[in-house]
């Protein structure tokens, strides 16, 4: 399977034409489709639906759309390898992938990437959202260099780095809302209310391991995994979000935010392979990481 032939199959899964994809990549469009004939004839499987008859349009079968994400996978993989490679021995330069969920906890590896932003200006920054699963899934394929998790991994294959900083977990609700005039939310205040919960299943044990009530028992409206879009729901009326603070700007709104009592945090890890081979960049970006978090 060559590179060249993965483009080519990008191409027609964008386009979702032939013949458009041949124009864009310049290509005569018998070209392309003796080369993409032969990538199906390599895996096996047809990958592509062609349209009704008069239509152009074609769509890629469920095969396709697994080699479409395969694709992209490895081809990014390539493009950060050939980027780490190409730069000069003496420049200190490049790309530095993170994976993390939303949280405030991202601004201590701001604060880091700006302090090295003075000695190494020529170091980028890209920064991956997504839940736990979509973290680990990136740093096992080598797409991003560090994750930031809430949840324990495998010592064996992977190093950690403890942050200096924790989330504390709330209740994002309305401020017409009858829990809106406690300072703090008791596990007993939410027994009976509407709730939207985290999909993450390490961070919704912890919240019913506080609220001790078994899942079941719990009126759980909905879930959510960005918490912009569960505000919304709460923003509606649907029910009150379990949610860190600091996530959702309360102010000059009619959404507030009280913490749980008893109190309950969450402690965020810094996560990479163990035995990674790191650009210059990424090296760089530890070093600062350590200096600033390792204890003294």
């Amino acid at each position: 399977m060559e590179l060249r032939v993965l483009q080519y199959f990008l191409a027609v899964a964008r386009e979702q034409s032939f013949s458009g994809a041949a124009q864009s990549l310049h290509l005569t469009q018998p070209t392309l489709s003796i080369q993409l004939k032969g990538l199906e004839e390599e895996l096996g499987k047809p990958l592509f639906r062609r349209g009704v008859k008069g239509s152009r349009k074609v769509t890629l079968t469920e095969d396709g759309m697994i080699l479409r994400k395969r694709a992209e996978e490895i081809l990014d993989l390539v493009h950060k390898t050939e980027t780490e490679i190409s730069l000069s021995d003496e420049t200190i330069a490049g790309d530095v992938y993170i994976g993390s969920g939303e949280t405030e906890i991202v601004r201590l590896i701001a604060r880091a990437a700006q302090r090295l932003h003075k000695q190494c200006p020529d170091i980028h920054y890209h920064i991956s959202s997504g839940n736990a699963d979509f973290v680990m899934e990136q740093l096992d394929k080598g797409l991003i260099d560090f994750g930031l998790l809430y949840t324990a991994v495998d010592p064996t294959k992977y190093n950690s780095l403890a942050l200096p900083m924790h989330d504390v977990w709330g209740v994002l609700m309305r401020r017409d809302s009858a829990l809106a005039e406690k300072a703090e939310i008791a596990p007993e205040d939410l027994w009976d209310k509407p709730l939207i919960l985290s999909e993450q299943r390490n961070s919704r044990d912890g919240i019913l391991r506080w609220i001790r009530r078994d899942i079941a028992k719990l009126n759980v409206v909905a879930t959510y995994n960005l918490i912009f879009n569960a505000s919304l729901l709460v923003d509606e009326g649907l029910g009150y979000t379990v949610c860190f603070d600091g996530l959702v700007n309360t102010q000059n709104s009619s959404l507030c935010f009280r913490p749980l009592t008893p109190r309950l945090e969450a402690t965020a890890y810094l996560v990479w392979k163990k035995y990674s081979v790191f650009s210059k960049a990424s090296e760089k970006f530890m070093q600062e990481l350590q200096a600033a978090f390792l204890p003294k």
